[in-house]
């Protein structure tokens, strides 16, 4: 073993080498992906091996991730099956080229001939052909508060889901197992609805203005006052729109001469706002430190390309929870190269914020880390506040800067004040504030309720990914063909998921993703769990390898694990 393999196995890597036939990774050892190496209780299978670099001392808890890896005859077949659907593709397009099968997409007039060409139609081949035959299983109407249980409108399609027909019906009562809404504030009852309405009739639903014009109202100044306190910065912004917060205020930290090190699985709000600010962009492997640092000391190193001056800033940009792997960014790791090498860390905790930590206070909290070693603290409304928009936490400097020269600060609509008031109620809970218990029994029902559901989807035999604390839980499909059908077989089932597959994830990484809720309760659980494990067996989904592990030796308590 070098030199540099040998320091790759520091510090808690649980590595051995191979035997009883197990086939060995590039360098001949399979990594467990787990910070605090304990005693041996069950032999894990092959996973991704990530060639990530970890340092325990950095953390205070365990931190276990798993990726198996994709079943080689598995892949074999799902590469099949994306071949054969772009052979038939190619063949219908032909037919409809010559008017043979009817064409339904979007196609230039014959009048138009000679114009350039509006539509390309070999950058909708996909869409055409693939996204087309299983269409049915996104965009359903919903017609109720998608809680823990949702309301869904019946359709129904007569051209092969060109179009759809609403049949009048409705699907009552279905299962939620889609929805962000990890600490259950998606509701019509209970405080947070009373005080939306509150609002709505003291301030109306729209404001029509911006912030630095008419817009600014007494209600926006006290939820940036209370989301500043809640994640312990300074001072702190909001925004009408998540999406916007990252895509609009990116390009107001950097601009020509900055380099931005981005995650190969960022959100694509983050990919745009990146793209727009004019920066260099390089890419790190998902969640590896080593790629991290390597970049950063090229970066440092070399300076800018040609001129090989010095950059402007570096700026790292991560998430706290990815929202398709269900891991969580290395955080301590992040920080320490960061101070490291002089950088800045924009932390994105749209998934993260308010689903971990003690106190609900996001990935920063998980770790029991200190705000302040976060220079921007981006997060979203949509999902553990069952509101909308986001927000920007940081320095007094910071924000203030990001007032004068954010698109989206100047330009957009403020925030609707029943929105607001949403989030003002629910932080209120989930800090405390409202003279009850309710936001830490939602924050530990919330962890119990994702470690139920991930060992027993575990113990089931399929394949899942991402972190054990983490409320996503991508469970693999691969199969094109088996991404509509386990759609709808659960459907029927009357259990509501979202299915994914290329180009949203790496095309032999089709999953279904669940997300836990608070809300959810035992009983809804095992219902859900139940069906997921019958239409598993029918669609012979239960490709994990994994040794079984007894229940009594594995699955302990966080203090019991601390303690070995």
């Amino acid at each position: 073993m070098t030199e540099s393999s040998a320091n790759k196995l520091l510090n808690g890597d649980a590595c051995h080498r191979t035997s009883n036939g197990r086939k060995p990774s590039k360098n001949g050892f399979v990594k467990n992906h787990c910070l605090f190496q304990q005693p041996q209780k069950y032999r894990r299978p092959r996973e991704k091996n990530q060639n990530v670099t970890y340092n325990s001392s950095l953390y205070k808890k365990p931190f276990v991730e798993s990726f198996e890896e994709t079943p080689l005859l598995v892949a074999v077949l799902t590469y099949m099956g994306y071949g054969i659907l772009t052979i038939f593709g190619y063949l219908r397009d032909f037919l409809r080229h010559w008017n043979i099968e009817k064409c339904h997409v979007a196609r230039e007039r014959d009048e138009q001939k000679d114009f350039v060409p509006l539509y390309q139609d070999f950058e909708n081949f996909y869409t055409r052909n693939l996204y087309m035959r299983i269409r049915d299983n996104w965009n359903r109407p919903i017609c109720s508060v998608p809680g823990a249980k949702m309301d869904l409108v019946e359709r129904v399609s007569h051209d092969y889901n060109w179009t759809f027909d609403h049949t009048g019906k409705v699907v009552k009562d279905v299962i939620n197992m889609g929805s962000y809404n990890y600490l259950g504030f998606a509701e019509k009852t209970g405080a947070c609805a009373d005080a939306a309405i509150e609002a709505t009739q003291k301030y109306g639903v729209g404001v029509g203005s911006t912030r630095c014009e008419m817009g600014n109202l007494d209600i926006h100044e006290e939820m940036e006052q209370l989301v500043a306190r809640f994640l312990g910065v300074e001072s702190s912004m909001t925004f009408g729109m998540g999406f916007a917060t990252n895509s609009m205020n990116i390009p107001a930290l950097t601009g020509k001469g900055c380099l931005i090190l981005s995650d190969e699985l960022n959100h694509a709000s983050l990919v745009l706002g990146a793209r727009l600010s004019g920066s260099t962009i390089r890419v790190f492997k998902h969640n590896n430190m080593q790629s991290l640092e390597k970049l950063l000391r090229d970066a440092i190193v070399h300076g800018q390309p040609r001129t090989h001056r010095p950059w402007k800033k570096i700026l790292i940009v991560v998430e706290g929870i990815y929202s398709m792997e269900g891991s969580i960014v290395r955080l301590p790791e992040v920080i320490a190269l960061k101070k490291r090498y002089k950088a800045y860390l924009y932390l994105d905790e749209a998934h993260s914020i308010g689903a971990l930590g003690p106190n609900g206070r996001g990935v920063v909290d998980y770790f029991g880390l200190d705000p302040k070693d976060v220079d921007i603290m981006m997060g979203t409304f949509t999902k553990s506040f069952g509101a909308a928009g986001g927000y920007i936490g940081g320095k007094k400097e910071l924000i203030d800067y990001l007032r004068c020269h954010s698109h989206s600060a100047l330009y957009a609509t403020s925030m609707s004040p029943p929105v607001a008031q949403q989030i003002i109620t629910s932080m209120k809970i989930i800090m405390g504030e409202d003279g009850t218990t309710l936001g830490a029994d939602r924050l530990r029902q919330l962890s119990e309720n994702t470690t139920y559901f991930r060992r027993k989807l575990r113990e089931m035999g399929f394949i899942i990914y991402g972190n054990d604390d983490s409320p996503v839980v991508p469970m693999m499909l691969y199969m094109p063909a088996k991404i509509g059908a386990f759609g709808r077989e659960m459907l029927k089932r009357n259990i509501g998921t979202v299915v994914v597959g290329f180009p949203a994830t790496p095309i032999i990484e089709s999953r279904a993703r669940f997300c836990v809720s608070a809300a959810h309760t035992r009983e809804m659980l095992n219902t859900a769990l139940e069906a997921i494990s019958e239409v598993g067996d029918l669609l012979q989904l239960k490709y994990s390898r994994l040794e079984q592990p007894l229940p009594s030796l594995v699955w302990m308590s966080e203090e019991s694990l601390l303690q070995d």
